[in-house]
């Protein structure tokens, strides 16, 4: 679907959809419960499904009520089972090794980018634990055998969720594990959420060191009834928005969240427009915007609506720490930059330094961007549309699914003028 956006504003309140990261956690633990759990806020994205369907061909059952949805945990894991992942890099890499601990024979397959994003961190932690592991580098991928427990070394520098992955398995096996990471330690916050989940679920993990959890064996995931918080990282559009000149107030947010993209909310104040949280709303207050600094390594997916905040301020910003963007849905530091230069920005990257600069004026000029099939940089290009002078065409918009599948006709309940050019 390749759709034109025409310059304005956006005005109103937006209730953000629950959060991705906390869901697809949320559904794991459910799945691994003995009895039934309720998941309150479900929010369909294609990811979130993904999850769903693997989880359901492991043997766990769901049936939707209204927003809700009642998850009957896995009694008898099947013997053997294909698991679509669809684009989900947190599908896949969360329930290989779920497959394993549950002795299932598994098979994983994907889509578009997922094939080719690297699953490599697992081929030494398989090594010896009775699990084969067969990685050609592309899926299909696949698991059989059981998993053993031990101490577990896992390279932190590809992706936080290998480590998360393996903390939903450990627990479940008979004896005491530990874990180890090694490496640069990516996107710490992300096993943060992890572990807070865990713990909604009765499971203990200790961590004696920022790199280092003790988990004990033996444990049983409890059915409860589970509620996911409103996305920052979804949130952080609207923000932006608002930040941008948009009159807009979110609601459903945590002020104790264990989100990392929580930290739009310092990334804003140290813009200028910091942002107030009253209750459960946020809000951002008047100031006038200036250009900022930021290291993005445990927020990377924060980058693509940063560039666009940037360029509305007026001078250099620089954001650091933005190499693995380069492995995401699309190579992330290419299509932003397609993005913001495309419409008349001005950004750059220095690999030397592993930093993005981005040469703010205040306003952009308009154009057509290629969306590349990622969702963060279609909902970045409708955040830019207003800096724009001239309308903004976006090609592939349809992306917006994988992680919010209503943002269109959010973007339009706000004001938004949006004319649909083609549907394929």
């Amino acid at each position: 679907m390749d759709i034109t956006i025409q310059p304005g504003r956006l005005a109103g309140e937006v209730l953000v959809p629950s959060s991705k990261s906390i869901l697809h956690r949320g559904l794991i633990c459910a799945a691994l419960a003995e009895g039934k759990s309720v998941i309150h806020r479900l929010y369909l994205s294609r990811d979130i499904q993904a999850t769903m369907e693997c989880l359901s061909a492991l043997g766990a059952k769901f049936t939707r009520q209204g927003e809700d949805l009642l998850v009957e945990g896995i009694s008898t894991p099947a013997k053997a089972a294909a698991l679509p992942c669809g684009e989900s890099g947190s599908t896949l890499r969360f329930l290989i090794p779920v497959a394993a601990a549950l002795g299932v024979s598994a098979s994983f397959f994907g889509e578009g980018r997922l094939v080719t994003r690297p699953l490599s961190a697992y081929d030494s932690v398989f090594a010896g634990n009775g699990v084969h592991w067969h990685n050609t580098g592309a899926l299909p991928c696949s698991v059989s055998g059981r998993l053993t427990p031990g101490a577990y070394e896992i390279d932190g520098s590809q992706s936080s969720q290998f480590i998360s992955g393996l903390l939903f398995a450990l627990p479940l096996l008979e004896g005491d594990s530990t874990l180890t990471v090694t490496g640069k330690f990516q996107s710490q916050s992300y096993v943060g959420i992890t572990l807070g989940v865990l713990r909604d679920f009765g499971i203990t993990v200790n961590q004696t060191a920022p790199n280092h959890f003790a988990i004990p064996g033996g444990q049983r995931y409890r059915a409860v009834e589970f509620t996911a918080e409103s996305d920052y990282s979804q949130a952080a559009f609207f923000l932006c928005a608002a930040a941008l000149g948009a009159e807009l107030s979110l609601c459903s947010f945590s002020p104790n969240s264990l989100q990392g993209d929580r930290a739009i909310l310092s990334i804003l104040k140290q813009a200028g427009r910091p942002v107030e949280l009253q209750g459960d709303r946020l809000r951002v207050n008047p100031g006038k915007l200036v250009p900022f600094t930021v290291y993005a390594g445990d927020i990377p997916d924060l980058v693509p609506v940063l560039c666009v905040l940037a360029s509305g301020c007026k001078g250099e910003s620089q954001i650091y720490q933005v190499e693995r963007l380069k492995i995401k849905e699309s190579d992330r530091i290419a299509s932003t930059m397609a993005l913001i230069n495309g419409l008349g920005g001005k950004m750059t990257y220095s690999p030397q330094e592993d930093c993005i600069r981005i040469a703010g004026t205040g306003s952009l000029e308009g154009g057509t961007v290629n969306c590349e099939n990622d969702h963060r940089i279609a909902m970045s290009g409708a955040v830019a549309a207003l800096l724009c002078q001239k309308p903004v065409t976006l090609l592939g918009a349809e992306c917006v699914a994988k992680s919010y599948p209503t943002f269109w006709e959010e973007y339009q309940r706000l004001g938004g003028t949006i004319h649909v050019q083609s549907v394929e």
